[in-house]
This record gives structure tokens, C-alpha cells and sequence, in this order.
């Protein structure tokens, strides 16, 4: 059994978060909160770190306006930041930890900048996936 698969799952539900896939074979959950609209969070226990990553949209109009203007609003995120996929169209949320030194107060906090994101930032998320 992994440790620290137990332990994020732990902290997941702690935090309120519906765990609705896990496989602990391969370190994956995939948690949703209703609450604050965020769903389909996936958190990969890859020791020694874990991953906590959220497809946001598909980049329809891939141009450097559109880069300059993710680049500019991840210095504005707290906790983890703006990534693309190897198609460089596919834009996610992503943030990493130590498993070793993960506490819940710093996993609360990616969740959180996740969330403060997708309420503050939404508008701009939708403009970009058009």
C-alpha cells in the first residue's frame, strides 16, 4: 500500500471533495466539488511528488496574443499554474508537492488557487476556448 496515496486521499476527503475514480495501482484519483464548480480534478500520487492537474479548454485560436495573456495571468496564481499539452492546444491547471512534506493546508491551498481561478478567470477561459 502506498502511504502517501492514503494520505492524499485523507486530506480529499477532509477538504470535501467526492473522490469519483481512484486507482491506487497507479496513483491516480479523480475528485469533483460540486461546491465550487470544480470537477474532474486529476491528483496523481507519482512518488516521490503529486501531481494536481485540471483540463480547463482546448485553445481555439493558438496565437502569441492569446500565450502573452495566460503567461500574464499566471503570475497572478497563487498556488500551481497555466500548462499545455505536447499539442501545445489542450491548457490545464497544474501544480506539483513533495509527497514527503505534503501537509493539507498546502493541498487546500492548490485546490483553492484552482478555485479562485475558475471564478475570476472564467470569462477569459471561455473567450480563449472560441
Amino acid at each position: 500500500m502506498n502511504e502517501y496515496f492514503e494520505k492524499v486521499k485523507d486530506y480529499l476527503l477532509e477538504l470535501d471533495f467526492n473522490i469519483i475514480q481512484e486507482d491506487e495501482a497507479e496513483g491516480v484519483f479523480v475528485v469533483e466539488n460540486e461546491d465550487q464548480g470544480m470537477t474532474n480534478i486529476v491528483l496523481i500520487v507519482a512518488d516521490p511528488v503529486l501531481i494536481v492537474e485540471q483540463y480547463l479548454c482546448d485553445i481555439k485560436d493558438v496565437s502569441a496574443s492569446v500565450f502573452q495573456q495566460l503567461l500574464m495571468k499566471n503570475r497572478d496564481i497563487i498556488y500551481g499554474a497555466f500548462a499545455l499539452d505536447e499539442s501545445g492546444q489542450r491548457l490545464y491547471f497544474r501544480n506539483t508537492h513533495e509527497c514527503e512534506n505534503l501537509d493539507l493546508p498546502e493541498l487546500e491551498a492548490t485546490l483553492n488557487s484552482l478555485a479562485i481561478l475558475l471564478s475570476e478567470y472564467s470569462d477569459e477561459l471561455i473567450q480563449i476556448s472560441k
